[in-house]
This record gives C-alpha cells, sequence and structure tokens, in this order.
C-alpha cells in the first residue's frame, strides 16, 4: 500500500483560532462538549486553504479563503459549498460538503467542511516508495485525460449546474477578466504578458456546447487509490469551477502539463511528473481527450496559451500577497518568476500554432 496524502503542521501565519473554532464544531456537528478539537494543514496550493480538521473521532476537510487576499470572486466559500452540493450526488469523485459557515466572527472569513477523501496524491515528485514505471505514467496520464472528459459529460441542464455560470460569451469574457485582473495586480513589466493578452484577443475561437469545467485540473487535485495508482478516487480544489467551454478546461490542464522537451525554466515549475518517460506529452494528452470526447482540437494552441496566460496571472496575484507583506509563505516569492516564465511559454504557442 503506497503512502495516503498526509496533513502537515499548520503553516506559520496560517493558523486557525483554535478556541473560537472547537465550540462551534462541536455544537454544529453535534459532538459532546470534550470532544477534542485538533488542526493540520495539507501541503500544496497557492490558493484557498485546506486544513484537516478532527472532532473526537472524526475527520473533515476545512477550506477557507487565503489570509489578505482581496480578490473575493475567487474564494467564494458559499459558491464552493453550493457546487459539491449539487455534483456529489452524481459525481462519485466530489467530494460530499456538511457544513458551511457564512459567521465570519468565527475565522474572520467564511469557511466550510467536506468529507475527507484519503488516497494517494502526486505533486512535484512521486510519494516516497512510488517506482514511477513508464507504465504507470503512462497509465495515469490515460486516467487523468479520462477523468477530465468524463466531468464534462455530466449534464448540466439535468443537475442544476448550469446555473453556475453564464455560458454564452465565456471565452470573451474570460480573456476579458483576466487582463483586468492582471493589470490589476500588476507589480512588474513583462512585457510577454501584454502581447499574449493582444493576441487573444484577436484570436477567440468559436465555442461548442458548454459543460462543467473544473478550471484547476492538475495531478495535485486528483486523489489515487493506494493499490492502484491508475485509478482516480477524488478530484479536489473547484473553488474555480463554472460552466462553459469545455476546450478552456483542457487549456488549463494542458498549461499544467510539462513535458521532457519543455525548457528547463518552464520544468523547473512543473505541479507534476507529467514529462516522466512514457508519460503523455500535451499532444498526447489532448489527442486521448478528443477520442473520448469527439471535440476538435482545430484551435487548440489558443487554448493552451490561455490556459498558460490564466495561470500567469494567478501566480502575479500569489506575488502581490507575498509582495504586500500578506503572507511570509516562502514559496509565493518565486512566483514573480513563474509569470516571465509561463508568459514566455504562452507567447511560444501563439507563434508555433501548435502544443
Amino acid at each position: 500500500m503506497t503512502a495516503i496524502d498526509t496533513p502537515r503542521p499548520v503553516r506559520p501565519g496560517e493558523e486557525l483560532d483554535l478556541e473560537r473554532l472547537a465550540p462551534y464544531l462541536r455544537d454544529v456537528l453535534g459532538a459532546s462538549g470534550d470532544a477534542e478539537v485538533a488542526v493540520q494543514q495539507f501541503p500544496g496550493g497557492h490558493s484557498n486553504l485546506t486544513y484537516l480538521v478532527t472532532v473526537g473521532g472524526d475527520a473533515y476537510v476545512l477550506r477557507r479563503p487565503p489570509f489578505g487576499t482581496q480578490v473575493k470572486t475567487a474564494h467564494d466559500m458559499e459558491r464552493e459549498h453550493a457546487l459539491l452540493s449539487r455534483l456529489a450526488p452524481v459525481c462519485e469523485r466530489a467530494p460530499r460538503p456538511v457544513h458551511l459557515c457564512l459567521d465570519e466572527s468565527i475565522l474572520g472569513a467564511k469557511f466550510y467542511l467536506m468529507e475527507r477523501r484519503q488516497g494517494v496524491v502526486v505533486r512535484r515528485t512521486p510519494p516516497r516508495g512510488v517506482e514511477f514505471t513508464p507504465v504507470l505514467a503512462r497509465g495515469l496520464a490515460a486516467a487523468a485525460a479520462d477523468a477530465l472528459a468524463g466531468l464534462h459529460a455530466i449534464d448540466i441542464e439535468a443537475t442544476g449546474l448550469v446555473a453556475l455560470g453564464h455560458p454564452d460569451g465565456y471565452v470573451r469574457r474570460q480573456v476579458e477578466g483576466w487582463t483586468k485582473r492582471y493589470l490589476a495586480a500588476k507589480t512588474d513589466d513583462i512585457p510577454a504578458v501584454d502581447a499574449v493578452a493582444a493576441w487573444l484577443w484577436g484570436h477567440m475561437p468559436t465555442s461548442g456546447a458548454p459543460t462543467l469545467l473544473h478550471n484547476d485540473f492538475k495531478y495535485d487535485n486528483l486523489v489515487l487509490a493506494p493499490d492502484d495508482l491508475t485509478r482516480i478516487t477524488a478530484i479536489l480544489d473547484w473553488e474555480m469551477a463554472t460552466v462553459g467551454d469545455p476546450l478552456m478546461d483542457l487549456g488549463t490542464a494542458l498549461c499544467y502539463w510539462v513535458q521532457a522537451d519543455d525548457p528547463p525554466e518552464l520544468q523547473a515549475f512543473a505541479f507534476g511528473p507529467t514529462h516522466a518517460p512514457g508519460s503523455f506529452t500535451r499532444a498526447e494528452f489532448a489527442e486521448h481527450y478528443a477520442r473520448r470526447t469527439g471535440r476538435s482540437l482545430d484551435a487548440i494552441h489558443f487554448y493552451y496559451a490561455f490556459g498558460l496566460f490564466k495561470t500567469a496571472v494567478v501566480a502575479q496575484q500569489i506575488y502581490l500577497r507575498f509582495a504586500r507583506g500578506h503572507t511570509q509563505d516562502p514559496r509565493f516569492a518565486i512566483m514573480i518568476e513563474a509569470v516571465r516564465v509561463l508568459a514566455a511559454q504562452a507567447e511560444r504557442a501563439t507563434a508555433r500554432a501548435h502544443l
């Protein structure tokens, strides 16, 4: 059995107020008044914070916005809770929400609890003890592409998930919105970001039928079965989920998919071992997805470039929090370099019109 993903001590500056949280949780969960409440934090992630909270003998995952954030729409706990409430009954890989707290006096922000899905999470490198063989690398890549295709096959009308957003004009709103977010968070002059934004404005494709979008689909948001690392048992981190053009979701997944022949500076920001021997290339991942869905890849370079651009803007927003002193997390200090690297890759993608 491969090691289960485990939490760690809470990072400095991201502690939860147990004096207020403990009695609140005992009350809403119906636990005894002397039930011990303990908190640890899951590693990884640069946006919403994720904690393991134990109340007596029961374990839950708590999600709350990052400290010091200025982007309220990106950290909407009510929306994330509502999405999972509708999604969990029809998608076995979606964790079940347990409780939503709207009282910001408890932790200084709204938060919610969901069930804990135990399993293996592959982050930048495979977990200790895992031999990431070519067979495993290829099997996991295929499973990930299948899982993304499966999300896009969910009936958004029958489930009511269509109410998550406004799919008409989705691509245009995304290009416009992420451009504005970049300008609002800008700290350094990076010409490639401006060049890619201008290119995206001039090359927007016509969208097909809308689907559910995860919008942050990558290896470290997948929970794997310990006895079979090619079987995905849960998908995490739904904060940016919406409905719209499914190829925008594919483009985001591809932007995280660093491959073996990418520049070293891009590989330094890999989100998982997607460049390992045997794994799919970006083109193979996209083609596998296309075979499962029947969708055209004619404009895939646009979607890939947008995915890189959007992720560069997210990195810029994260870096701004560090630059303003809202977090001391050392991982955030290098995010400005991620902006440069991702923007440069996006500019290359717009020039060569393929993956």
